[in-house]
């Protein structure tokens, strides 16, 4: 996975004074990972306005969309995160949604 390679996770930790590192990530909780519980719902939902021809139609509009998507979008996502956590942790890991 390109997200835990060495170097990438060597320079988030140099880079990044708040980075968390992949020991301490949640194992596969799309309730906790900013791009599942945010941005790929947006744009499967710009994505899915009309018919898909095929996967190449499929993945041109998600470029196209990525591409147009603002960036603060992005930051509230990120934002959210914390408060996410709190509640997983609150929850015992179990569900939390309703909680948010």
């Amino acid at each position: 996975m390109g997200h835990k390679a060495r170097e990438t996770v060597t320079l988030l930790s140099q880079e990044t004074p708040d980075f968390i590192p992949p020991s301490l990530w949640s194992p596969n909780s799309p309730d906790l990972n900013p791009v599942d519980y945010k941005v790929w719902g947006l744009l499967q939902e710009r994505d899915y306005r009309s018919t898909v021809k095929d996967i190449v139609d499929l993945r041109n509009r998600v470029m196209q969309e990525w591409d147009r998507l603002d960036q603060r979008v992005i930051d509230q996502a990120i934002r959210q995160w914390r408060g996410r956590l709190r509640a997983c942790i609150a929850q015992a890991g179990g569900h939390f949604e309703y909680k948010l």
